[in-house]
């Protein structure tokens, strides 16, 4: 770029040629200017603690103290408040593995706290930093993790239980009869000589219903010439409960059976001197006192008797 420049002084006209490098120069030499002086003033607003200088540094610092502060307050808050929660899922975690383990019959584990001397004196609460918070939340965090663990074992020891009184006959066969010859030695109803009863009698009419003690699979359900219309089923562990003398036979062998469920009704087949259920628990084939197993169902014990 060229600026002509006229004067009545000059002679003649003079030309200035303005190149790029000395637009450059320009701008670099007037942002030095510009940063020199408010180096200048800075210092000197500083040196000479001018007031207007002075409040708008504490001003700023005051800014940053608050954002600081109010960073590491809610820091803190939500701190406060996950701790709350892990101290609340704790108490919940250990009622409930209470009430569980209660039902589930099983003994939970606690670590004994050592014996600490007699203590007293004023409540002086003693806020805990950022550092103390974070260890607390995780000494909770593993408890809670802990208790879970205690749960699920407890839960298992529930099911086992659930399972295995399903599989036990703790069911009344019959539940419109009166007891009758119980578990034991006896005068042979038809022989009159002293023998074994390897089960329970139960007197009802001819049809009355018969139901299944436990859950399991028949083993056999045919005539027998002495328990004449009898039922096996077998309950898993060697356990078998056998229903005999029965009028009719409602399930087949291999059949699923479940606990309650209608098998056959009362009759006086086989070797019997009338309509009766009899009633046997076998344990390796060894027969077991039915009543045993029955009294730890709630119907045993409002069992009719003569």
């Amino acid at each position: 770029m060229q600026i002509i420049l006229v004067s009545r002084h000059l002679k003649a006209a003079r030309t200035i040629t303005i190149m790029p490098r000395h637009v450059l120069a320009t701008i670099f030499a007037l942002l030095l200017l510009v940063f020199s002086t408010s180096a200048l003033f800075s210092w000197l607003s500083v040196a000479l603690r001018l007031p207007l200088v002075e409040d708008l540094l504490v001003t700023l610092h005051l800014q940053e103290d608050r954002k600081t502060r109010d960073h590491v307050d809610s820091n803190l808050q939500l701190m406060a408040t996950r701790l709350g929660e892990l101290q609340a899922q704790v108490l919940q975690l250990d009622a409930l593995g209470d009430r569980l383990s209660g039902i589930a019959g099983v003994r939970r584990e606690r670590q004994v706290d050592t014996l600490k001397a007699a203590q007293g004196g004023p409540y002086v609460p003693a806020p805990m930093n950022a550092g103390e918070l974070q260890k607390e939340i995780e000494r909770l965090a593993v408890l809670v993790d802990q208790r879970s663990d205690d749960l699920a074992h407890v839960e298992y020891k529930l099911l086992e239980k659930r399972v295995r009184e399903r599989l036990l006959p703790t069911v009344l066969p019959v539940k419109d009869a009166y007891l009758g010859s119980p578990f034991g030695h006896r005068a042979d109803p038809i022989a009159g000589a002293r023998a074994m009863h390897e089960g329970i009698d139960f007197n009802a009419e001819t049809g009355t219903p018969v139901v299944a003690t436990a859950d399991g699979v028949v083993l056999a359900a045919a005539y027998h010439p002495d328990f004449g219309n009898v039922i096996d089923i077998d309950h898993g562990e060697g356990l078998v409960s056998r229903y005999a003398h029965l009028s009719r036979i409602d399930i087949k062998p291999a059949s699923l059976v479940k606990r309650g469920q209608l098998i056959g009704a009362v009759g006086n087949t086989g070797r019997s001197t009338g309509a009766h259920l009899h009633f046997e628990v076998r344990m390796q084939g060894v027969a077991q006192n039915p009543a045993h197993f029955l009294k730890q169902g709630d119907e045993y014990a409002h069992l009719k008797r003569r």
